[in-house]
C-alpha cells in the first residue's frame, strides 16, 4: 500500500495542529456563536432555531465527501480551507459592528460550518494517507487529544477572552470583533504553516477514473456498500455507542438537579471540576492509552477488552443514582472512571472505522463511517430526555445498562483483521 515518501515530516509537527485545528471552526460555530449572539441581545427562541441549523453540514458531509476524494489532494483541501476559514473570521469581525448584524453573522457561520465539515472529511482522509496502520492507531490519542483541547480553547479561553474584553472596552461589539479578528489571524497563519509542515503521501491524489464525472461520484457511494459483510459493520456502527449516546444527554442534567428529583445537586462549578476537567482528562488519558495498545496488540485483540472497558463503567452512574452521594471527591473518581472507560473503549471503535475505510477511496468511506457515527449517537439521544422524565433516573440508567447489550451482539460478528492496527516487527 502506497504512503509517505521517505523522510516525510513526523506526525508530532502535524498531526496536533491539525486536529487543533479542526476543532476549533465546530466550537466557534456550535458554542460561541450562541454566547455572542446572547451578548448581542437575540432572543433565546431565535438563537436555538437559527444555531440548531448550523449543525446540519455536519450530518450530512457524506454527501459531498467523495468531492474531496474525486478532486485534487486532500493536501491541497486542507491549506485552502484553513486560507477560507480565516476569510469567514474576519468576515464575521466585518459584518458584526454593520446593520443587521444577526442576520450577515450568520450567513457567515453557515458558509463557516460548510467549510469545517469539508476540512473535517479532507483532515481524516489525510489521516489515513499521511502514516501507516499502526502509526494511525497510535495517533488516535493523540488527535482526539488536541480536538479536546480545542474545544477547551474556544469554550472557556476565547469566552473568557471575550469577557474580559467587553469589562475593558466596555462594548460587546468591539470584544467580538477583535476575538474574531484573532481567529482569523490564526487561521491564516494555520494555512500556511500547513503548506510547509503537511508530509506528501504518494497515494494522496484525485481518484477521478471516469470522464463522466456523475458516474464516479456514484461509484464512491457504491463501492462503500458493496464492502465485505457491510449490514454487520452499518450494525457496528449505528449499536457500539447506543448505551452512551443515551446517557451523554442526561450525565450533566443529573449532576445538576436537584437531590430530592433524584439528580446529585452539584454547582455549576462543581461540575466545570468533575466532569469538565477531570472527566476531560480521564477520557484524554484512556484515548492515549487506548492508540498504544491497539499499535502494540493490534484490533482484533482488543476488540472485546475495550467493548468491555466502554459499557461496563456506564454502571457507576446507575450507582451515583442509587446511593446519591454527596462527596465531590467520590462523584469525581466515578465519573473519572466511566470516562476513563469510554476514552479507551472508543478507540478500537475508531480504529475499526479506520480498517473499514481501507480502498481507494478512503477519504469518503471514512466520512460516511462517521456519519453513520454521528447518526447513532442522534437519534437515541433525541429520545433519552424524554425516557428519563418518564422513568427517573434510577430506572433510566438502568435502562442504559441494558442497551448496551446489542453492541456486544454485533461485535461478535465483526470480522477483523488480526494484524490491522499492529505495529510490524522491526526486520531481524
Amino acid at each position: 500500500m502506497e504512503g509517505p515518501p521517505p523522510n516525510s515530516p513526523r506526525p508530532w509537527r502535524w498531526i496536533p495542529t491539525l486536529y487543533f485545528g479542526q476543532g476549533i471552526p465546530y466550537v466557534v460555530v456550535m458554542t460561541l456563536a450562541v454566547v455572542l449572539y446572547k451578548n448581542l441581545g437575540i432572543s433565546n427562541t431565535d438563537i436555538a432555531l437559527y444555531t440548531s441549523w448550523l449543525y446540519l453540514p455536519w450530518v450530512i458531509k457524506p454527501l459531498w465527501s467523495p468531492l474531496v476524494d474525486l478532486l485534487r489532494t486532500k493536501r491541497l483541501w486542507i491549506v485552502s480551507l484553513q486560507f477560507v476559514l480565516g476569510a469567514a473570521f474576519a468576515l464575521v469581525a466585518l459584518t458584526l459592528p454593520a446593520p443587521h448584524a444577526f442576520q450577515a453573522t450568520l450567513a457567515v457561520f453557515w458558509l463557516m460550518a460548510f467549510s469545517s465539515a469539508t476540512h473535517d472529511i479532507a483532515a481524516d482522509g489525510f489521516y489515513l494517507l499521511g502514516m501507516p496502520a499502526h502509526q494511525q492507531a497510535a495517533f488516535v490519542g493523540v488527535r482526539s487529544t488536541f480536538y479536546r483541547l480545542a474545544m477547551i480553547a474556544g469554550q472557556g479561553g476565547l469566552v473568557y477572552l471575550a469577557g474580559s474584553l467587553q469589562e475593558s472596552t466596555g462594548s460587546v461589539v468591539r470584544a467580538w470583533t477583535l476575538i474574531f479578528w484573532l481567529l482569523a489571524a490564526f487561521f491564516v497563519l494555520l494555512s500556511f504553516y500547513h503548506a510547509m509542515a503537511l508530509p506528501k503521501p504518494t497515494a494522496d491524489r484525485a481518484t477521478v477514473r471516469t470522464h463522466n464525472f456523475f458516474l464516479g461520484f456514484v461509484e464512491v457511494f457504491a463501492a462503500f456498500f458493496r464492502k465485505p459483510g457491510i449490514g454487520v459493520t452499518l450494525a457496528y456502527l449505528l449499536l457500539y455507542r447506543l448505551a452512551e449516546a443515551q446517557a451523554l444527554k442526561l450525565i450533566t442534567p443529573f449532576l445538576l438537579d436537584k437531590r430530592e428529583v433524584g439528580g446529585l445537586g452539584l454547582t455549576t462549578k462543581d461540575v466545570g471540576i468533575v466532569y469538565g476537567t477531570v472527566g476531560v482528562i480521564a477520557l484524554t488519558v484512556g484515548g492515549i492509552l487506548g492508540g498504544m495498545v491497539i499499535a502494540r496488540f493490534g484490533l482484533k485483540r482488543l476488540l472485546w477488552p475495550m467493548l468491555i472497558a466502554m459499557h461496563a463503567p456506564i454502571a457507576v452512574f446507575l450507582g451515583l443514582a442509587l446511593l446519591q452521594p454527596a462527596n465531590v471527591t467520590i462523584i469525581g473518581s466515578a465519573i473519572a472512571l466511566e470516562q476513563f472507560g469510554y476514552g479507551f473503549g472508543f478507540t478500537a471503535y475508531m480504529v475499526y472505522m479506520m480498517m473499514v475505510a481501507e480502498g481507494e477511496h478512503k477519504t469518503a468511506h471514512y466520512a460516511l463511517c462517521t456519519g453513520f457515527m454521528a447518526l447513532g449517537m442522534m437519534l437515541p439521544g433525541m429520545a433519552a430526555g424524554w425516557l428519563q422524565e418518564h422513568l427517573g433516573y434510577v430506572n433510566f440508567f438502568g435502562w442504559v445498562c441494558v442497551t448496551t447489550l446489542p453492541s456486544f451482539v454485533v461485535t461478535a460478528l465483526l470480522k477483523v483483521d488480526p494484524a490491522f492496527g499492529r505495529r510490524a516487527a522491526p526486520a531481524g
